[in-house]
């Protein structure tokens, strides 16, 4: 029997071809590439899944491709990217900081930088969360970093580029990750779930896409909570598995404050918490809600501003009568 892999993990990007929502950004890592003008260290930052480790890793394995296709991607048929694809190539080295995050770690690291690649041009170090290193790694990191061997290329990936010196900032060529677009995972979770035989429906696949806030892999992990479902995957299926209130509770909860009922508005937060909803998320929820209603107050057409159905439009356009 095969060992069950979650979405997350079997649907990774393999090539920039594959990448969601980071199409300008994938474009001049491509030809950095085609005109062999590689910088020797990258800093890919952004929030939380929307493709850094992934693009990190498609990098590495395009930039010691043998054969390279016409757009710019690895061909995934030579000794290098059948070695990077099983995983064991030798020239590509990753170090998760939030774990190893040791001046002991990082001296480990040089070491193995001098050891020159064993087929292809490059050994690529890809150092994760690198924000987490200790001040003492960061100081022993700063020289191999400004002047690497010929042959590596290091990648430092984070979530919080706040917390990097200002002396490892300098010394790196800085990529910024968008959030992905509601649309564009929308569009990509049908992909997996035709790939998967899950039905899903537009506004289930919306409603995932909103909670992921932007991130690819919270949402394929949330569609693989959501499959364990039999028939449609539907926005009722979405909120139940993910704790959320339906729409119906927040339109109702937005009447009771527009019309200062708070003896409604305490009834259905109750039934709310009864149920388990995510009070947090609830929260979130409803000030997104009260956003839409002063979008839709202060922009003509504020439909292309709001991600939802038409019918929700048609309650947020009569709601937002209600108020000034």
């Amino acid at each position: 029997m095969d060992n069950y892999l979650v979405s997350a993990r079997k649907y990774r990007p393999s090539t920039f071809k594959s990448v969601v929502g980071q199409k300008a950004l994938t474009a001049t890592l491509k030809n950095s590439i085609a005109t062999d003008r590689l910088a020797h260290a990258y800093l890919f930052c952004g929030s939380r899944g929307v493709g850094k480790t992934s693009c990190a890793r498609i990098f590495a394995k395009t930039i010691n491709c043998e054969h390279r296709t016409p757009d710019g991607d690895a061909c995934n048929q030579c000794a290098s990217c059948r070695d990077f694809n099983e995983g064991r190539s030798l020239n590509i080295v990753e170090l998760d900081a939030a774990s190893n995050n040791s001046v002991d770690d990082i001296r480990s690291l040089v070491d193995q930088v001098l050891v020159p690649p064993t087929s292809g041009r490059y050994r690529v170090f890809i150092v994760d969360e690198v924000h987490m290193l200790s001040t003492a790694a960061f100081n022993a990191f700063l020289k191999t970093l400004e002047e690497p061997p010929a042959h590596v290329i290091f990648i430092l990936a984070t979530t919080e580029v706040h917390k990097l010196p200002s002396t490892i900032l300098s010394r790196c060529q800085r990529f910024d990750f968008k959030r992905i677009p509601p649309e564009a995972i929308a569009e990509r979770l049908k992909e997996v779930a035709v790939k998967e035989n899950l039905q899903i429906s537009d506004d289930g696949a919306m409603l995932i896409a909103r909670i992921a806030d932007g991130a690819m892999r919270d949402a394929l992990s949330l569609l693989d909570r959501c499959s364990s479902y039999e028939g449609i995957i539907d926005s009722a299926v979405v909120a139940n598995s993910a704790g959320l209130a339906g729409r119906e509770h927040i339109f109702e909860l937005c009447d009771c404050i527009l019309e200062k009922d708070a003896a409604k508005a305490l009834e259905v937060v109750n039934k709310l918490y009864n149920d388990s909803c995510d009070m947090e998320r609830l929260i979130i929820e409803l000030t997104s809600h009260f956003r839409n209603l002063m979008v839709s107050k202060a922009v003509k057409n504020f439909q292309d501003m709001i991600i939802c159905s038409q019918g929700e439009i048609e309650i947020i356009r009569q709601q937002s009568a209600k108020t000034t």
